[in-house]
């Protein structure tokens, strides 16, 4: 049972003993060490560490430790052998709900805030806090064109970033291209809905073709992803 090959790190390995009431003695640490050296746990190495953790088990305990160990080792064998997309979505909340079950449903409706401003403000520091619904409505009557906001949150971003530490990719040409889109179709008559042209972000979870998609941690800093997520696509379909 190597964990580099079967991905069973300590933590799991432990909380198996917990259902044998073993996880706040000395044995998980010392099986784990020898899981580290050898790759395995065998009956010999389990007596053994027993004796130096003051516990004394039977053969047919000792048979049922084992087992559990090598059905955790096959559990997650067969688990990393079904191939996830990266368009699937993790298991945020349980549904109970099985195969052919009909639940009713209510429609779920969303109010939008009515836009205030009917000028943009003087102050950039004030244009860029306000609410999407105000900065939707300033860009819809012209007092903004997209390019401009876009630049100005660009630029922002490049002067708070050394401090604030809140880019991991800054997506510049392609917020700009999408600020020009969303300029010229707003020149032609088109308007698309309130997040036309407004320049957004998003957590580096989400796939952007052409650019990486880093997870949040070092190990998939060079990760790219072919693909958009759908939230992006929607984003573009919305020209925001």
């Amino acid at each position: 049972m190597n964990s580099n090959n079967h991905g069973i790190d300590r933590r799991r390995f432990t909380a198996f003993f917990a259902g044998f009431g073993l996880a706040a003695t000395a044995l998980p640490r010392l099986l784990w060490a020898e899981v580290e050296k050898t790759g395995g746990v065998s009956k010999e190495a389990l007596a053994g560490a027993e004796r130096l953790a003051g516990l004394d088990f039977s053969d047919d305990e000792r048979e049922l430790m084992l087992k559990g160990l090598d059905e955790l080792r096959s559990d997650y064998e067969k688990l990393r052998e079904v191939p996830l997309d990266n368009s699937v979505a993790p298991a945020f909340h349980f549904d109970p709900v099985l195969p052919g079950m009909e639940i009713s449903e209510r429609p779920l409706t969303a109010r939008v805030s009515r836009p205030r401003l009917t000028a943009r403000p003087s102050d950039d520091a004030e244009l860029a806090f306000l609410p999407v619904t105000e900065l939707g409505n300033l860009i819809r009557i012209g007092e903004i064109s997209s390019v401009e906001l876009t630049t100005l949150y660009l630029e922002r971003l490049k002067r708070h970033d050394a401090e604030l530490h809140c880019v991991i990719t800054l997506t510049e040409e392609r917020a700009m291209e999408q600020a020009s889109r969303a300029d010229r179709e707003l020149a032609r008559g088109v308007w698309r809905g309130p997040l036309h042209g407004v320049p957004w972000g998003a957590k580096d979870l989400l796939a952007v073709r052409g650019y990486p998609t880093t997870w949040g941690a070092a190990p998939f800093k060079e990760q790219n992803v072919d693909e958009d997520a759908t939230v992006v696509q929607r984003l573009d379909e919305a020209v925001a």
